[in-house]
């Protein structure tokens, strides 16, 4: 019986999965469930904590009964998350606060328009923009709205975490409350340059400090399982991550300069600068990339909030596709002569604009225009957002990207990274592995188990996937993204 398995428990916005990765890499197994999110007023969104933590339980079992595996050869446990969503617990018996408060929620906006002139200062300390994407302006809306929870917080009754810490702390039965960088760095709480929380940070978000989990590298000791009857007393968890600094990991961004875009129900660009913390100055955020101990690791970050969420559109809101694959054959299908542009700014826009009043459009209609010209709009729409991300990323860093990896997804489609190809002018890397946030979360998990003994061993499970190169002139790529950013500025002036 061997124990260089690695398990690896992926909770996202909308499911939770989990994967048994072998020592060559590979996934022996996996299980998924999806969670309900709850919509009890406009712009809000939640979850419930308890319903997090069962669909944990239901993933792990189901993927360790399929792996053939036992329980006894899981040499560590990597953990990924949705980032920013907000959860408050009880220490004493773990019970959730409050719903969970998810990342997409928006019911802070109004908080961050009243103090949108004190940005500067911090973006300065934590790296992020003031927006409600992030987990301080909901934490304190919390506490600001509950006198109870926050009589319980001061008194320091209650623990704070985003998905990561609650699931650590369900995990090893109470014992741990702990984060690591990448999440902890998406609060708008932690000083980007300390890599700990700061204190000023706290007071201006009405934070008591107390509530804090303790913050550690990604591929660090985050205690062992206990009292769990799904898995044995004493598997280390040893990997932790936000979902998109495990995708980058996932699609081997180790180095400065790596790049890649998650593309799911919104995309999410990073590139890894190194050393250096940069502070966009293209309306970027700057986070902390996941790293094992040692000197702290960067990456430069955009957001965008519908990717898939277009496609889904086209799916279930105006019902032109029976499923998301049939997207590609569609948007192929399209008259690439009409000239019809979507902007899917459904829930506002994210990076570079930071728009939350801004709402979707279609441009360029005429009596000629089908479901397969609205199609390649919507596809289209996504890649010429990542295109703002990756040029301002590439302005911010004074050098160009050499190529962008993508996953999720909508990387399955072949005919939506031809065009991203085209609209970026570099070439765009289809991941071998799609599943590349929990096998981030596994490596980090197996780089600190020893599994793999370093990076030159890690790099050696890259297995290369396809390559799209850019076909478009220059010239049409300059006057089609201009047009597309006419289009966006036209969309923020009617939201304003």
């Amino acid at each position: 019986m061997t124990n260089d398995y690695v398990l690896a428990i992926d909770q996202g916005t909308t499911s939770t999965r989990a994967f048994v990765f072998d020592p060559t890499g590979q996934v022996r197994s996996n299980a998924a469930v999806e969670i309900k999110q709850y919509y009890p007023k406009p712009g809000w969104v939640e979850h419930d904590a308890d319903e997090i933590w069962q669909s944990v339980v239901s993933v792990v079992k189901e993927a360790l009964a399929n792996s053939a595996i036992a329980a006894e050869e899981i040499r560590a446990i990597g953990v990924t998350n949705q980032r920013e969503t907000t959860l408050l617990w009880d220490r004493k018996t773990g019970a959730p606060a409050a719903r969970a408060i998810v990342w997409q929620d928006r019911r802070t906006a109004e908080f961050c328009k009243r103090h949108r002139h004190e940005e500067a200062w911090l973006q300065e300390r934590s790296g992020l923009v003031l927006d409600p994407y992030f987990s301080a302006t909901k934490l304190s809306w919390l506490l600001e709205n509950d006198a109870e929870l926050k009589g319980k917080a001061v008194n320091g009754d209650l623990a704070f975490g985003t998905v990561d810490s609650f699931l650590i702390w369900r995990l090893t039965g109470g014992k741990v409350h702990a984060t690591d960088l990448t999440n902890a760095s998406r609060t708008l709480l932690l000083n980007l340059k300390t890599g700990e929380w700061d204190a000023e940070l706290c007071r201006y978000f009405g934070v008591p400090e107390r509530l804090l989990p303790e913050v550690r590298f990604s591929a660090a000791d985050f205690g062992t399982t206990a009292g769990l009857d799904f898995l044995p007393d004493g598997v280390p968890i040893c990997g932790v991550a936000g979902d998109q600094q495990a995708a980058l990991v996932g699609q081997f961004g180790f180095t400065e300069g790596s790049a890649k875009c998650t593309y799911g129900t919104g995309a999410f660009f990073l590139v890894h600068t190194g050393e250096r913390p940069i502070l966009s100055q293209h309306r970027l955020v700057s986070s902390l990339a996941a790293s094992k101990a040692g000197a702290k690791q960067y990456v430069l970050e955009g957001s965008i909030f519908v990717a898939g969420a277009a496609v889904q559109w086209l799916r279930d809101g105006l019902h032109l596709i029976d499923k998301s694959a049939d997207i590609e054959r569609l948007a192929a299908s399209g008259d690439s002569e009409q000239e019809v542009y979507l902007v899917p700014a459904f829930v506002g826009l994210g990076a570079p604009y930071w728009s939350p009043d801004a709402r979707g459009a279609v441009f360029g209609l005429t009596r000629a225009a089908t479901s397969a010209e609205l199609a390649r709009a919507a596809l289209e729409g996504v890649a010429f957002q990542v295109a703002d991300l990756v040029e301002a990323a590439a302005q911010d860093m004074g050098c160009s990207l050499e190529n962008l990896r993508a996953d999720g997804g909508m990387a399955a489609n072949a005919w939506f990274l031809q065009r991203q190809a085209d609209i970026l002018g570099i070439p765009v890397l289809q991941a071998s592995q799609n599943e590349a946030t929990a096998f981030g979360a596994a490596i980090l998990a197996g780089w600190q188990a020893g599994v793999w003994s370093d990076l030159e061993q890690i790099e050696r499970l890259e297995r290369p996937g396809r390559r799209f190169e850019p076909h478009w002139p220059e010239d049409r790529r300059s006057r089609k993204r201009q047009r597309w950013r006419q289009l966006v500025q036209a969309v923020i002036s009617l939201g304003s």
